[in-house]
């Protein structure tokens, strides 16, 4: 089966990447790997304190991915498979992809305007090419109608 992996945060540009890749994974018959990533924290000389705040940040994460599965499977029927990971985005997305054969596509989401997000600017800037997978970049300006008519 292909899968479209998602990197889902809590920019507009990444639901329009996870309307899309599910759209493409309903026409193909494949499916969707929802990834959202949990920046590596600081370290607080308290132990106590920054089990906390990483607990903090992890529901966070997990409450951001529930919410995405939850559209998406309003919207297409798919149930996603879900992964919180925490370390450098690039280098767990090589990862992902590398663990996993099923992966066809990375999807990410581009700001409507102002500079690319991180992962896009890597992924089509220092490490275009790099992938055994391609990379789509959809536009954050696409209307629901536009990426329907796309997909």
């Amino acid at each position: 089966m292909r899968i479209y992996l998602v990197v889902v945060d809590e920019t507009p540009e990444s639901g329009i990447a996870l309307r899309f890749a599910a759209r493409r994974a309903v026409k193909t018959g494949g499916g969707v790997e929802i990834l959202t990533i949990l920046p590596p924290q600081e370290f607080i000389p308290f132990g106590g304190v920054q089990a906390t705040i990483e607990e903090e940040a992890r529901l966070h994460a997990e409450g951001l991915v529930a919410a995405a599965a939850g559209t998406l499977i309003a919207e297409s029927g798919l149930r996603p498979s879900i992964t919180v990971r925490e370390g450098e985005g690039p280098k767990i997305i090589r990862e992902m992809i590398g663990a996993n054969g099923a992966i066809a596509a990375l999807v990410l989401g581009a700001a409507a305007s102002g500079a690319p997000g991180e992962l896009v600017s890597h992924f089509a800037g220092t490490d275009a090419g790099a992938l055994p997978v391609p990379v789509m970049i959809i536009p954050g300006s696409l209307s629901r109608e536009a990426i329907d008519r796309l997909s």
